[in-house]
């Protein structure tokens, strides 16, 4: 697989329009995920993604192959959120349509009206939080929590060290424990 990809990276830098549309298509789901978690919302999220897209289109040739081309295609995604945020240094609360369209299905037949708003509540106020942290904070939580990365590529994709990426991660959990305690109603019973 990592041999395909290499391959197709080497045509598109060459100038192969078909083989760089193949890199995005297997890519662009988990771009796409990165983006809306920095973003909180479909249409942000949608036009980093083009950007980011673009930025890599436009920088392919200076792609060295020192990461592989996937850490540094969400590092470029990353950054492209970063850029947006830094510039509306508005932070939105992600919609539950957007939740929805996320995937979330009721987790068992028994699930009631009553438990199924809580959960929405709950995942309501969980985003709310992550958009309140500081942008370094929100960055790591979300690539290591969410989006799954190892602390190695969280470090690459940011341009940082592993021992910042933990610290940033350990501050961003903690202050989202802050932010989250103060909904007893919701997570009074629950360790976050």
């Amino acid at each position: 697989m990592q041999l395909e990809e290499e391959r197709l990276v080497e045509k598109a830098i060459a100038g192969d329009s078909y083989a760089f549309e193949l890199l995005m298509e297997k890519h662009e789901a988990k771009m796409y995920a990165v983006a809306l978690r920095m973003c909180a919302n479909r249409d942000d999220a949608q036009d980093c993604l083009q950007d980011a897209m673009l930025r890599i289109y436009k920088s392919l040739k200076s792609f060295k192959g020192q990461s592989s081309f996937s850490t540094w295609a969400y590092r470029i995604t990353m950054n492209t959120c970063l850029d947006d945020l830094r510039r509306k240094k508005v932070r939105k609360a992600q919609s539950l349509d957007a939740m929805l369209e996320l995937g979330w299905t009721p987790s068992d037949e028994n699930d009631t009206p009553e438990r199924h708003s809580d959960n929405a509540e709950m995942r309501r106020s969980i985003s709310r939080a992550i958009q309140m942290l500081p942008d370094e904070m929100r960055s790591a939580v979300v690539l290591r929590d969410i989006q799954g990365f190892s602390y190695d590529e969280i470090a690459e994709i940011l341009s940082t060290n592993v021992g910042t990426v933990k610290s940033r991660i350990s501050r961003g959990r903690e202050k989202l424990r802050e932010i989250l305690s103060s909904q007893p109603e919701l997570f009074g019973h629950r360790s976050v």
